[in-house]
């Protein structure tokens, strides 16, 4: 085979690398000059000058360096171009028409960032009519902003100490807002009076770190630091449950898309399922290294496809299939996992540099999103096996803390399930699923191609 080098640039490779032998610990000058015999006996001269030996030796380590560093940068760059592949389907300035909702995945640049909070953004709750998006943060603070025109409306003050999380939700005629806060307390706020406090619920002892609306919106889940998740039913502001099972820290709370069942998770490093009537344990899942950050329930969507994680068709029946099948965790342990109601791991994803600070199903169900504190956002596709398709760097200029999915296009005279903001209402609960075709024409019509981050950068970033 002939070779690839000039004369000159052979000699002066060999040259380089009998130099960079020569001034190699552990190889002896025997050997060096057996070798330099055999590749260039030309090139006696070389070695009897010490300092071209290792002016030589250190060209050969500069080249290697400069080698990796340059097939990194390959490799890197081959991302960013099957990115801009996948973006380039929903370019254009007829981006928004013609974009598929039940594919559309977040591409930079946000549309809006939204700037006006002194502290970190600990939590942000689409309102699940107008457009309007409630940004909390540690200033003690919550701002509503109109997320179409990417503009502030009002700012709520209240609590005395960091406002953690909030919600929309509530009774089907009267959309509240629900605000947490380390001041011990959980304040529901009017937006139809101006966002005027008209409850203040009491009973923790420590920071409540969580709140979430039931679907049916008579009752709200806290989350808190004594351990424990409390059931408020609305209209009176009382507690009428208490849920223990969490041996620390509870740091998050979510209602199954029925009602029925409340999934929680902290420092335990554990999530747990318990009836939401009597509020007996149900079930425990226990395989993360670190604390949970966020959990929930996957909508009835996405069942095909975290099926198929398993090799099966669709998931196996059980007490809980009526309520959900499968759920999703995220850890400071750099990983998120999906579970299913037999407490079994089915996929464990890989790719965050730092801890996972929240999820959110896509619509479809065919995507799970995830932001972290390597400040990126990332789209696992579960209809290939969970496999990342896409990474927004540096979506922030720090952590990223919270990210919701808009609720799917309704009137105020809809059903108002998706005012848990943490994922889509559940199907017609008619187990018809026979018109697949009709059934993602519907979902295809009432899905909002938008999702909202917040950072401790300060900003709400609006994504459309």
């Amino acid at each position: 085979m002939p070779s690839l080098l000039t004369e000159k640039q052979r000699t002066e490779l060999n040259r380089t690398v009998l130099s960079y032998l020569a001034t190699t610990r552990g190889v002896s000058k025997e050997d060096v000059r057996r070798i330099q015999e055999e590749l260039a006996p030309d090139e006696a001269e070389l070695l009897e000058s010490e300092e071209e030996m290792q002016r030589q030796g250190q060209i050969l380590e500069k080249k290697w360096t400069s080698v990796v560093r340059l097939q990194r940068k390959v490799l890197d760059l081959e991302s960013q171009i099957a990115n801009l592949k996948l973006e380039l389907e929903n370019a254009g300035p007829g981006r928004k028409k013609n974009a598929d909702p039940l594919n559309w995945l977040p591409r930079l640049p946000a549309k809006y960032s939204l700037s006006g909070h002194r502290q970190p953004i600990t939590a942000i709750a689409f309102h699940s009519v107008f457009s309007v998006i409630a940004s909390a943060s540690e200033d003690g603070s919550i701002k509503i902003w109109d997320w179409e025109l990417g503009e502030l409306e009002r700012t709520i003050k209240g609590h005395t100490k960091s406002v953690v999380d909030i919600d929309f939700g509530g009774p089907l005629d009267e959309i509240l807002l629900a605000s947490c806060s380390s001041d011990l307390s959980i304040k529901l706020w009017d937006p139809q009076n101006d966002y005027a406090n008209i409850k203040t619920l009491t009973g923790h002892d420590h920071t409540i770190s969580s709140v979430r609306f039931t679907p049916q919106g008579t009752h709200l889940l806290s989350a808190s630091r004594d351990c424990t998740v409390r059931i408020w039913d609305v209209k009176s502001g009382y507690a009428v449950r208490t849920i223990h099972g969490h041996s620390e820290w509870v740091k998050t709370v979510a209602p199954s898309l029925d009602g029925q069942f409340v999934l929680s998770a902290g420092i335990d490093q554990s999530a747990r399922i318990a009836s939401f009537l009597t509020g007996e344990g149900k079930l425990a899942f226990i395989g993360h290294e670190h604390v949970i950050e966020h959990a929930i329930f996957a909508p009835k969507q996405a069942n095909p496809f975290l099926a198929a994680l398993e090799g099966l068709k669709e998931p196996i029946e059980s007490a809980f299939s009526h309520s959900f099948d499968y759920i999703a965790t995220a850890s400071r342990d750099k990983t998120i996992k999906i579970w299913n109601a037999r407490q079994e791991v089915v996929k464990t994803l890989v790719g965050h540099d730092n801890w996972v600070r929240q999820l959110a199903f896509h619509p479809s169900g065919k995507y799970l999103i995830s932001v972290s504190d390597d400040k990126s956002i990332r789209c696992w596709d579960l209809s290939q096996m969970g496999r990342c398709v896409k990474t927004i760097p540096d979506a922030h200029n720090h952590f990223i803390s919270c990210i919701r999915w808009a609720p799917e296009i309704s009137s105020v005279n809809d059903d108002q399930s998706s005012s848990t903001n943490e994922q889509p209402p559940p199907p017609n609960n008619n187990n018809d699923t026979n018109d697949s075709s009709n059934g993602a024409l519907s979902k295809k019509n009432t899905i909002r191609c938008v999702l909202a981050t917040g950072s401790v950068d300060l900003d709400v970033k609006i994504w459309l």
